[in-house]
């Protein structure tokens, strides 16, 4: 663990530079607005250990795919987000010395993410060259209310000396990734202009076999300058090359005078503009916001970010560490997905790092759902849904390349257009409990809005497509007499090619049970759309419902009737069975154990059987989630990012509040703490969610049931009190829990009833009940 961020209730702050762990700074302050985003790096530049990155949501590009033995089956290709274009980089001398706080003398420094306002501001004071002191001061923002541009104002007071300062804002397309395979550039210059304090690029991907269409994005710029708050005009130079333009100009600063450089910056994407608009859309933009200035500029983004808070701010009382982890993770998901576009989904690093491709994995339907259902418009969480229905052709085409037919549809585990491109053979061919994910997520989605709507219009071409695969995967054992599903990889990865994942047995059989409940509900209340349904998908009712329910019926559970727990899969008792204080000197074990060894170990990277249970818990009794718990969570060892919610709400709703807890502040502080030793690669976005999770499903007990909202509150003992926000079903409520009292207010202008411990309450339209 890292403890070098000093806790604040509204900020990420790094008092002092420690650049041993800048490459997790900058995934801690990174900045976002649903389109574009950025990490926290310099604007001046960094020659140390520092990732510079830059992302357009929805730009991606086909890596070739890179293994030592291909597989039939595998993707061509590997699909990432690119680091794009630099639009925040200002390069600055001072007389001969490039500023480069790697390279000069750092006295004092600030760095802060205010939160709040979406905000990274940072300060410094420095020695330069002959004992010449400088102060910085920055501020940068991507815009929430021009959502595909971003601003910045950089200061500079020389504080014991005159002499000419060299400012040269600039745009770099000279970009590679980190992770590519290959270790190529994946842009090419299109277009190129500077002059008039404005620079301009337009990048192209560079052309594959995989995609279609390239990417173009246009990127602009301008700039200008103030010397003690008045308006400078110095001259200006350019440079505009293939792939680079910049603007460069000199002033004398004298000593005790601010010099301050305002940049404005937009992206453009050809997935919003054709690519013969690229180009004066971008110009036009720029003109606006530049009108706009930065003053205006940052009051619209705070008041936008205002309103954001408005809805889905938690409060915590009397535990600043819990309040600012809580904020940290709602604040990135709020500038990571937007819900305005329903051809973008939720990668597991967002804006703030490359790994994993940037791409959609099923964390967006497992975990990242209930977070927007409770905190924003039903569209956000209906466009997800949407995302996955646009794409379950490609789901049915992904399927048949693996040996599926009949319009049996496999959602990928990696992907960004809808196509495989994940090229692990124990992932990509075995993880397919996200199947189960996806078709969860409708069933979510419709009992927390009660809008059936999307299921009977899309939703249930989805869970038939999937339902057919189900039942191509399974096979009778003759033997058993019952349904199996042999070499399979459950949400645990430390197995890979099990038999019989009891969760992934289990959703399999709960998503063909859901399958057949909604054609049988749609076929009593409207026939003519089942009918319109059944011609579309060619669903064969005489043979295909009947074969579901058989599996139903038949399916093989894992079970140990000694202990009378679940068992994640069918040998798990033939291992070795320790608990993580066995081992306690050796985690983490990813990173001190041979892959052969995890393998054969006992201990769990993540919720598996407990993954289950917590999704369908009404389906069990406390005593055997209680015995589950008990047998799986001292063997695991929380090693992915969504771990620790799913074990913080089952442990709060058995009473375990010290576990609860425990799991909560690892859940809320995995990275800014660094528990896993990977926050330098980008943020763990989708495991966010689980984090507000902990507080609204674990410590308030939210769930829907019968189609009332319903709680079973109660406040950790470490903390004075806490609040939230949820919406639902057009109502807001703010939710208040204190020792002894828990407050409900109303903020909306209609009544609703709730369940509060299992007692119906009515709270009137803009009214409050105390209980």
């Amino acid at each position: 663990m890292k403890n070098y961020i000093t806790h604040d209730e509204w900020c990420i702050v790094e008092e002092g530079f420690h650049p041993e762990h800048n490459e997790i700074t900058e995934s801690l302050m990174s900045l976002g607005n649903g389109r574009m985003g950025q990490r926290g790096n310099f604007e001046e530049g960094y020659s140390g250990k520092t990732l510079l990155g830059n992302y357009v949501a929805g730009v991606y590009f086909p890596d070739k795919t890179r293994v030592g033995w291909w597989k039939n089956g595998y993707p061509d290709y590997f699909a990432k987000v690119l680091n794009a274009c630099n639009w925040a980089g200002i390069e600055i001398r001072i007389g001969a010395d490039l500023l480069d706080l790697n390279t000069c003398k750092i006295d004092d420094f600030k760095r802060v993410l205010n939160m709040k306002e979406g905000v990274l501001d940072r300060t410094a004071t420095v020695t330069l060259s002959g004992g010449r002191k400088l102060r910085i001061h920055s501020k940068r923002f991507c815009s929430m209310a021009d959502d595909e541009a971003g601003a910045i104002s950089y200061s500079m007071v020389p504080l014991n000396f005159t002499d000419h300062f060299s400012i040269t804002p600039f745009l770099d397309g000279n970009i590679r990734n980190r992770d590519s395979n290959y270790d190529e550039s994946f842009w090419n210059g299109i277009a190129h202009e500077a002059q008039a304090c404005e620079g301009y690029l337009v990048l192209e991907t560079k052309s594959n076999p995989y995609q279609v269409e390239q990417f173009r994005v246009a990127t602009g710029m301008k700039f200008d300058f103030k010397l003690n708050g008045m308006p400078a005009e110095p001259a200006v130079q350019y440079i505009a090359q293939d792939k680079y333009v910049n603007g460069s100009t000199q002033l004398e600063v004298k000593e005790g005078q601010e010099l301050t450089i305002y940049k404005y910056a937009v992206n453009l994407s050809s997935a919003n503009y054709a690519h013969d608009e690229l180009l004066p859309k971008a110009k036009a933009y720029i003109a606006r916001i530049a009108d706009k200035g930065f003053d205006r500029m940052y009051a619209e983004h705070v008041q936008a970010w205002a309103g954001k808070w408005e809805k889905n701010d938690i409060t915590i009382a009397g535990d600043v560490a819990a309040q600012q982890g809580i904020r940290f993770n709602i604040f990135h998901l709020n500038q990571t997905y937007t819900g305005e576009d329903e051809r973008l989904n939720i990668g597991p690093k967002g804006f703030t790092g490359e790994k994993y491709g940037g791409s959609t994995y099923w964390d967006t339907e497992a975990y990242c759902i209930p977070f927007y259902l409770s905190t924003a418009d039903d569209k956000v969480a209906r466009n997800l849904l949407v995302y996955r229905y646009k794409h379950l052709q490609k789901a049915i085409e992904n399927a048949a390349k693996l040996g599926f037919s009949e319009g049996a549809a496999l959602y990928p585990m990696v992907t960004m257009n809808g196509e495989e491109c994940h090229n692990e053979w124990e992932i990509t061919f075995e993880e397919i409990h996200r199947n189960g994910a996806i078709a969860y997520a409708i069933y979510d989605y419709t009992r927390y809005t009660g809008d059936e709507s999307y299921v009977t219009d899309r939703g249930l071409e989805v869970l038939i497509g999937i339902s057919r695969f189900w039942k191509q995967r399974v096979n009778w054992s003759e033997e058993k007499g019952q349904y199996v599903m042999l070499g399979v990889t459950g949400p645990n990865e430390y197995e890979n090619n099990v038999n019989n994942n009891w969760y992934t047995n289990y959703i399999a059989c709960w998503t063909l049970r859901y399958t057949l409940e909604v054609i049988d509900k749609l076929w009593k209340q409207d026939s003519r759309k089942l009918n319109e349904v059944i011609f579309k998908t060619n669903l064969q009712l005489n043979t295909e419902l009947a074969d579901w329910k058989h599996i139903v019926d038949n399916m093989h559970y894992p079970f140990d009737p000694n202990r009378q727990v679940f068992l994640q899969q069918q040998g798990f008792l033939d291992k070795q069975l320790l608990t993580v204080t066995d081992i306690a000197d050796q985690r983490p074990i990813n990173q001190r154990w041979s892959w052969d060894r995890i393998l054969r170990s006992c201990f769990i990277k993540q919720a598996d059987v407990l993954q289950g249970l917590y999704f369908f818990e009404h389906e069990f009794d406390a005593g055997a989630i209680r015995r589950n718990f008990d047998f799986y969570e001292p063997m695991t060892v929380h090693e992915s990012s969504l771990s620790p919610c799913v074990h913080s709400i089952l442990a709060a709703g058995l009473g375990l509040r010290e576990k609860a807890y425990e799991m909560y502040l690892r859940t809320a502080r995995l990275d800014l703490d660094d528990y896993n030793n990977d926050t330098e690669d980008g943020l763990h976005i989708t495991s966010m969610a689980g984090t507000w999770m902990s507080v609204v499903k674990g410590f308030a007990g939210q769930r829907v049931k019968d189609g009332v909202l319903s709680f079973k509150p109660y406040l950790p003992e470490q903390w004075q009190g806490y609040s939230f926000r949820i919406g639902f079903r057009g109502s807001l409520l703010k939710v208040s829990v204190s020792k002894g009292s828990v407050s409900i207010e109303n903020v909306s202008d209609s009544g609703i009833t709730v369940l509060v411990n299992d007692q119906k309450v009515f709270v009137d339209a803009l009214a409050s009940v105390q209980l």
